[in-house]
């Protein structure tokens, strides 16, 4: 499908609710992927997107240093969106600032409104297109037999019990995003991935297998794990390539690095950050 460069009306009435799933996936100042869900990004104009801030995440500092971001949109009714945008300016007030503030999910929230809104050009999108259900529930039936035996087996554990069930719940949505050659982030649906183990994600190449491909081995990439009750944790490490685990080929990212981006404090978990005393208020 090729990527068409303005919005159709269709596509930004499917955008506004903000009871949608939308993924944004920028690039840290070590060139390396990072995700997180923003529910309010929508097409302001054919040609324009915009998101609101109300908390202050890693992903409004990453796209303001570097601009380039990729997004997926999931509507309720399963339809999927992908494209490429560029972050271009942000703005405390205008007829966006007070078309979001004027949403129930923001004017009616006790604790903060938006206070920030955040442009950006769109460069292409794709879709909307259906999830490919039949090859998913095979795909994830597959990595659920494959991981018993694809784990790495001793040394420290790395994600959470908690973590590690976000990951193997079933009807959890899970996203993988690299950096590609020309400094876009590319996002890929995973949600067959499952975690082997606490050090190792495993995914079926069955659903999304062409995609999948393109990812290189020895590549940093950064997946992304939510819940439909907006449970999230995102992980960062090193795809190791696609390996036979119980006749299911697979594909196997070590885990490095794990984040929390959930509210009230989005922040690192692992390596694990020491305490230090406040002492300055």
């Amino acid at each position: 499908m090729n990527p068409k460069k303005t919005f159709e009306s269709s596509d930004i009435d499917a955008f506004r609710p903000a009871e949608k799933v939308a993924v944004v996936a920028t690039v840290n100042s070590d060139g390396l992927p990072h995700m997180t869900l923003i529910t309010s990004l929508m097409a302001s104009e054919p040609g324009t997107m915009t998101l609101g801030q109300f908390c202050i995440g890693r992903s409004k500092w990453h796209m303001q240093n570097h601009p380039k971001v990729a997004f997926v949109i999931l509507s309720q009714d399963r339809r999927m969106w992908r494209g490429r945008a560029m972050w271009t300016h942000k703005r405390t007030e205008g007829p966006e600032y007070e078309a979001y503030n004027q949403m129930p999910m923001f004017r009616y929230n006790s604790y903060f409104g938006i206070n920030t809104v955040h442009y950006l050009d769109l460069v292409g999108c794709t879709g909307p297109e259906g999830l490919p259900l039949a090859r998913i529930i095979s795909a994830s039936f597959l990595t659920r037999v494959a991981r018993v035996g694809a784990g790495m087996g001793g040394g420290k554990r790395i994600l959470k019990p908690y973590a590690e069930g976000l990951f193997n719940n079933m009807r959890s949505l899970k996203f993988l995003s690299y950096v590609g050659d020309d400094g876009f982030p590319v996002i890929i649906p995973v949600i067959q991935c499952q975690a082997a183990g606490s050090q190792r994600l495993v995914f079926s190449s069955m659903a999304c297998g062409e995609e999948l491909q393109t990812v290189t081995e020895g590549q940093t990439v950064a997946v992304f794990c939510l819940t439909l009750t907006m449970e999230s944790v995102l992980v960062r490490g090193t795809f190791t390539g696609f390996n036979r685990h119980r006749l299911a080929k697979c594909g196997r990212v070590d885990i490095e690095w794990v984040y929390n981006s959930m509210m009230p404090c989005h922040d690192q978990i692992y390596p694990e950050l020491p305490l230090e005393p406040v002492i300055d208020f």
